[in-house]
């Protein structure tokens, strides 16, 4: 008989370990640290996101590589042709130039022949269609 009470407070001993340091682990904070750079480029995908217009209108893709890159091609483009609205998109893994709005595709077409001078690789798109 004392051999089993013994078993019995054994068990109601490790059981009751058990809960409390389960308890104690599950009721800790976790502290994560996240590098400053990634709310900066939230910011710019924010940024970025933000300038993009969702419509039925064409645009003009006049460039599509880093995003340094994207960025002087923008500045270069709108000290050049201040006729045209003209934006930086990020779509997964580069970032395009998009230029114009343009009601309808031969609109868009007309000023591609113009802008395939200065821009060879230049193409017309329609953003909001997958």
């Amino acid at each position: 008989m004392r051999f089993l009470n013994q078993k019995l407070l054994f068990k109601v001993g490790f059981y009751t370990l058990f809960f409390f340091n389960f308890n104690t682990i599950s009721s800790q904070n976790v502290t994560v640290n996240q590098d400053p750079k990634i709310d900066q480029l939230m910011a710019e995908k924010r940024k970025i996101n933000a300038a993009i217009t969702v419509n039925n209108r064409y645009k003009i893709q006049i460039f599509n590589g880093t995003s340094e890159e994207s960025k002087k091609v923008l500045a270069q483009f709108k000290k050049e042709n201040n006729q045209y609205d003209a934006t930086i998109v990020f779509y997964t893994p580069a970032y395009k130039v998009w230029v114009g709005n343009f009601k309808s595709r031969i609109e868009a077409e007309r000023n591609l022949i113009f802008l395939k001078k200065k821009y060879p690789n230049a193409l017309v798109i329609q953003p909001n269609k997958g």
